[in-house]
């Protein structure tokens, strides 16, 4: 495999380790709060929030009608904010497994001012795991889908937990595809009577940040484009200093702690033993700052992206970041990025799965902002009337 990039030409294995004595001493604003599930100011859930909201405006329309207006704009905005930045957690049932995903806020956000990658200009969910051997093997069950894993008996095992490798781009792509059809959604990916992948006509494609050829656009799970991936690893919107981008997908730009399986804040499964083997999903490590694992090592992950972000040519190399177990730290950085023929497998290709916009949150609070508004010019039509 390659890698793009004037900084990193030599092939993977073959980096250099940084000293293994250094270790992560900054760590994100959602690290120290501990779990991202549905938390706010490392407090309040987010159903309180839309309750304390919802209070706040009624408040308001208790007093003086001549501010209603501008204060539930006021609450509204800030609301939006709050909601844009905070780590809230969705899961989607598949039958025998479920997924969990993080809300992937700030939309519109700047790309990174070096690397001119991670703008995004809609919300999204991203996988808040690597996809395991599980998911896969319960596809199969279900549907056939003709993909194969690699035996990693060599390499640790092969348990139910373990990320699914020995994944080509277009097993991963049919895989993605069993998830939309399997809950009543749009496959995002064409493959024609043949098995062969194929371009969506540009009506059909993807159109939000741009024209995405390989991804239908009425699509609900997808492959993350290589912006979504980036994006999700190293953006963080309560940087120091305001929103921007880490060097490492765990909130820092020093190295994680190097673990072979585990959850600690700052750490991530790299500078392994070959027969150490990736940790199981869900033990990969140290959290991004919107709540993510395993974006910087353990195994490596396809992008939906071509190498050149074009998507218009249906057998061009795909890209592959993160890094996996053996790798030295300087793959896991943002400015690293890999890429191969997407038939290609390998014993540390691996993938996980993003989902479309999905903006309820703003939905609601929009709501309330016209509810508002519509009460208090009622009520302070009402008065003026007696």
């Amino acid at each position: 495999m390659k890698l793009a990039g004037a900084a990193n030409r030599s092939a993977i294995p073959g980096l250099a380790a940084l000293n293994p004595a250094c270790r992560e001493e900054t760590r994100s604003a959602w690290s120290r709060s501990g779990s991202p599930r549905n938390r706010l100011l490392d407090k309040e859930p987010e159903t309180l929030l839309r309750l304390k909201l919802t209070n706040v405006i009624q408040q308001f329309y208790e007093r003086r009608p001549v501010f209603r207006p501008a204060a539930v704009l006021a609450v509204v905005a800030l609301a939006g904010l709050v909601l844009g930045a905070q780590a809230q957690l969705v899961t989607y049932n598949f039958g025998s497994f479920s997924m969990d995903f993080v809300t992937i806020g700030n939309a519109g956000n700047a790309a990174h001012p070096a690397e001119d990658y991670g703008a995004v200009p809609y919300r999204f969910q991203m996988g808040k795991l690597e996809v395991s051997r599980f998911m896969i093997a319960e596809a199969k069950a279900a549907a056939g889908l003709g993909i194969s894993l690699y035996d990693m008996t060599g390499y640790g095992g092969n348990g139910p937990s373990r990320p699914a490798t020995g994944i080509s781009w277009y097993e991963a792509a049919r895989f993605v595809n069993w998830l939309n059809t399997s809950t009543g959604h749009q496959p995002a990916y064409q493959f024609d009577a043949t098995g062969t992948f194929a371009l969506w006509d540009p009506a059909e494609a993807w159109s939000l940040g741009g024209e995405n050829r390989y991804r239908h656009k009425d699509a609900f799970f997808f492959l993350p484009s290589e912006n979504e991936w980036y994006k999700a690893a190293y953006f963080d919107p309560a940087k120091s200093g305001g929103p921007g981008y880490w060097l490492y997908p765990t909130g820092s730009d020093l190295p994680p702690a190097e673990i072979a399986a585990g959850t600690a804040t700052g750490s991530a499964v790299y500078n392994q033993p070959p027969d150490q083997g990736p940790a199981d999903v869900d033990q990969a490590g140290g959290l991004s700052p919107y709540g993510t694992m395993g974006q910087g090592g353990n195994v490596l992950e396809w992008m939906e992206s071509a190498l050149d972000g074009g998507n218009d040519t249906p057998g061009e190399n795909r890209v592959l970041r993160s890094g996996y177990w053996t790798s030295a730290a300087p793959v896991l950085q943002s400015l690293n990025r890999g890429y191969i023929s997407p038939a290609n497998e390998a014993h540390n290709f691996g993938f996980r799965v993003a989902a479309v916009p999905e903006p309820a949150d703003y939905a609601l609070l929009t709501g309330l902002a016209l509810a508002g508004f519509a009460l208090g010019r009622s009520r302070l039509s009402s008065r003026r009337s007696r």
